[in-house]
């Protein structure tokens, strides 16, 4: 954590290019960060040289830089671990060169290093231009696998600085299918319960529909079942808040992720924001199917009662 106390709060965004590092500045800029990028390395010192800010500066820095090089940035962090004003924490982005390839194919945009040639070649130099600084970072976060919506759930985990005296609760469906996601604290299996998938009339719904949660609900186990695993996380939610964790995310599994543990997640996320948690909602699958809108979508916030 950053001690309040220093006159500068700097958090250094970097790693290679398509892996989030402008996703991660804006999401900063939305947690009150002031967001600076690409400045040439050499004025960055300047930015330190004015009175003290009242909010971190989050500074992006990549290949794309004018002066930019592994070992001038290596220079930088240690001038800046170095300075009694500041507090300074490294964050690198990384990301497989698998995927890395696929988003520049799909953005159709060339990269930095490999103008003329192909976007593979420029990755693979990145990578190992990179490679000195992603050991130095205090924070590595691999975007492989992460949609933008969960690279800022993991920025909003690591800096967001208004976390005192609450708990934020994530509640998330998913398919096993396609594997547990990632930074999940509790997973409960809902395939045991009516799949409304052998129900031709709800197959091509999903969970949100108030005809699928009430197939669910007709199943004899789900009421004990639902209440039983409600009055635990009401009892673990205070508890987990007394230890000081800001962030709890509670996942729903099931076969598809379209129908139980859609409905299973709508359900308990509106029950926690009943008791007075505050509680987001989303549903990976159904992301991935471009269907999850409106306030079950990937970023809907459910309000205590």
């Amino acid at each position: 954590m950053i001690d309040p106390g220093l006159e500068h709060h700097l958090i250094l965004i970097t790693g290679p290019s398509g892996a989030g590092r402008t996703t991660a500045i804006r999401v900063l800029e939305d947690l009150g960060y002031e967001g600076i990028d690409n400045i040439p390395l050499s004025l960055v010192p300047r930015l330190l040289d004015g009175p003290p800010l009242d909010r971190p500066i989050a500074l992006g820095l990549d290949v794309r830089n004018r002066d930019f090089n592994a070992t001038a940035l290596i220079e930088l962090i240690d001038l800046l671990t170095r300075d009694p004003r500041v507090a300074l924490e490294v964050l690198y982005l990384d990301c497989g060169p698998t995927e890395l390839i696929r988003r520049f194919s799909e953005t159709r945009r060339r990269h930095p290093l490999a103008p003329v040639e192909s976007p593979a070649e420029g990755i693979e130099r990145e990578l190992d231009l990179l490679a000195p600084i992603r050991v130095r970072a205090d924070h590595l976060i691999d975007t492989t696998e992460l949609s933008p919506h969960d690279l800022k759930a993991e920025i909003i985990r690591w800096f967001d600085r208004d976390t005192a005296g609450r708990l934020a609760v994530s509640v998330q469906s998913f398919s096993y299918k396609r594997g547990v996601p990632r930074g999940v604290d509790m997973i409960f299996d809902c395939r045991f319960l009516a799949n409304p998938h052998w129900n031709t009339a709800l197959r091509a719904l999903d969970g949100r529909d108030p005809a699928v949660a009430e197939h669910i609900r007709a199943d004899p186990r789900f009421a004990e079942f639902f209440q039983k695993l409600q009055d635990l996380l009401l009892l673990l939610l205070p508890a987990h808040l007394d230890e000081g964790k800001a962030h709890l995310s509670i996942g729903f599994g099931c076969t598809g992720g379209q129908h139980r543990s859609v409905a299973l997640a709508e359900m308990m996320g509106s029950a926690l924001a009943q008791a007075g948690w505050p509680v987001s909602k989303r549903h990976r699958e159904l992301e991935r199917k471009g269907v999850a809108a409106g306030a079950a979508g990937s970023t809907g916030k459910v309000s205590g009662a």
